[in-house]
């Protein structure tokens, strides 16, 4: 038997995703390496790096993956590619993720073709170069896709749908809900809109039903620690903690309040 792998190593982190060990993830959206390599020191089991929605551009998911693969890190670097794209997907692999989030997965031929981007021929038609990740990932194709992991967004109303074929798919590792689109997808007029709360809950449990019964991790996006401890009490395999944006604007407005307690300052 070959030995295990290392925690904080990709081999390590696709092993514990397909063995649906409880996982817990940080979010960033903000082009800044040298405060993603401290998020990347606190303990989590990965960083996300947010390409379609954050603020980086290639140099900066690179510049950040980088980072995260620094001495005392605790987790890997994952990308959210901008699209379900052969371009995206190779190149932030070719950087160093340990895996790619893949958005806006409507059908099981939209996961297929997000698996086939991920894996080397002849199980996909993933490029050969892997100019950083062969360092940590590989370089060999059989390596690289026993220590790469691929995960579908669920988001839409089609998606939701067509749940139990996409997690179905042959290769793919597991599924990751993104409540913001789904709830508005849901009839929600705002992506946190109350009204909505039951049918999206519902829309929760079909998803990890789904994902239970293909043997796939299932994971959920979420607004605080909290919140992330909730759903894995529910049954997700692995949770994500956003973001630094979000957190940095929160504790600057946290320490404006405890200062104005003073009564000297408006």
């Amino acid at each position: 038997m070959p030995p295990a792998a290392a925690p904080g190593t990709p081999a390590a982190f696709a092993a514990a995703l397909r063995a649906r060990e409880p996982l817990v993830g940080y979010w960033s959206v903000l082009d800044s390496p040298v405060s993603t390599e401290r998020i990347a020191r606190l303990g989590y089991d990965y960083v996300a790096l947010d390409a379609q929605h954050g603020l980086l551009e290639y140099a900066g998911v690179l510049a950040s993956l980088t980072a995260i693969d620094t001495k005392g890190s605790t987790a890997v670097g994952l990308v959210r590619v901008e699209a379900n794209d052969p371009m995206p997907i190779g190149k932030a692999l070719d950087a160093g993720a340990a895996g790619v989030i893949v958005p806006l997965v409507d059908n099981a031929r939209d996961a297929a073709d997000a698996v086939a981007a991920v894996r080397y021929p002849p199980l996909g038609k993933r490029s050969y170069g892997p100019m950083r990740s062969g360092l940590r990932i590989g370089p060999d194709p059989a390596d690289a896709h026993a220590q790469t992991v691929v995960l579908a967004m669920i988001e839409t109303a089609r998606g939701l749908a067509d749940v139990d074929e996409i997690c179905a798919t042959d290769g793919l590792d597991g599924v990751y809900i993104g409540p913001s689109d789904l709830r508005i997808a849901l009839g929600g007029a705002t992506s946190t809109d109350p009204a909505v709360s039951d049918e999206f809950e519902a829309a929760l449990v079909r998803v990890r039903e789904a994902a239970a019964a293909a043997g796939i991790a299932v994971g959920i996006h979420n607004p605080d620690g909290a919140s992330a401890a909730k759903r894995l009490a529910e049954g997700f395999t692995y949770v994500t903690v956003a973001c630094d944006l979000v957190h940095l604007e929160q504790a600057a407005g946290q320490h404006l309040s405890a200062a104005r307690t003073s009564g000297l300052v408006r």
